[in-house]
């Protein structure tokens, strides 16, 4: 068994996992951990946690030590950087007439790395923006590519229900929504209804999928043959949550049914 705990970089950040390194940890404490971008302050967001080394993918980081007031001044200068590196990005995009949209930047704690989140309809050729951001800043420069989901995570909004968007206030991972999903609710395939605001699936399609998956099971589909008392129907419709289903005969003489 190793000792891990759940990290979080931001509190609407996902969420990792780090071998707890043998530090005696508490929730909310400011650690320093070891990424593959180098050097980041996050926070602990689950405790002591214990799991099997055989059912790891990969081989957990270190938590490095409990952030001292250095490495939390130090944090705090980097998050006031950030601004002015994402300003500067913004107006070197602009001077070179890039297509493209700048919506935040981080440095790693350590600073080795300066990573850009963008948005663009298109693929953008932004070497020469990378050039320049490297000059000023000596480090190693990352401009990254975003859906227009990770679009709507970062700006936000209100949903069609009226409620913020769940991905910017509470998901921390944006899993894949199908349009299975939607047909396995049997909700009208309309994109103005089963579309989010950033244009893509809602995520709350997969909130009740299982549930609708397992109260289907027995129901027969519409247009099936339904046999009742002892004559042959066919299924015009089905109320998967009253798990009850409309037939109809030759004669088109309905009845309800309550499986």
């Amino acid at each position: 068994m190793i000792d891990v705990v759940g990290i979080r970089f931001s509190h609407k950040g996902r969420l990792y996992y780090f071998n707890r390194n043998g530090l005696d940890l508490k929730k909310d404490m400011l650690v320093i951990v070891n990424t593959e971008r180098g050097e980041q302050l996050g926070f602990v967001y689950l405790e002591n946690q214990q799991i099997e080394e055989e059912k790891l993918v990969n081989p957990l980081k270190n938590v490095l030590r409990i952030a001292t007031e250095k490495d939390k001044k130090i944090h705090e200068k980097n998050l006031i950087e950030n601004e002015y590196a994402l300003k500067k990005a913004r107006e070197l995009v602009a001077e070179l007439n890039l297509n493209m949209k700048i919506l935040d930047a981080s440095f790693t704690f350590d600073r080795k790395q300066l990573l850009f989140n963008f948005v663009a309809d298109d693929r953008i050729d932004f070497r020469e923006l990378a050039k320049r951001l490297a000059s000023i800043y000596r480090t190693r420069i990352e401009l990254r590519q975003i859906g227009i989901r990770d679009k709507a995570r970062e700006i936000g909004g209100l949903g069609p229900c009226g409620r913020f968007l769940c991905c910017n206030s509470f998901l921390t991972d944006l899993n894949s929504v199908t349009i299975n999903m939607a047909k396995n609710q049997m909700l009208a395939l309309n994109p103005t209804k089963i579309n989010g605001v950033c244009g893509r699936l809602l995520c709350c399609l997969a909130y009740e999928d299982e549930t609708y998956t397992n109260l289907k099971k027995g129901l027969p589909s519409i247009g099936e043959t339904y046999k009742y008392k002892g004559n042959d129907y066919k299924v015009v419709d089905v109320d998967i949550l009253k798990r009850k289903i409309k037939i109809e005969n030759k004669d088109n003489i309905q009845e309800e049914v309550i499986l």
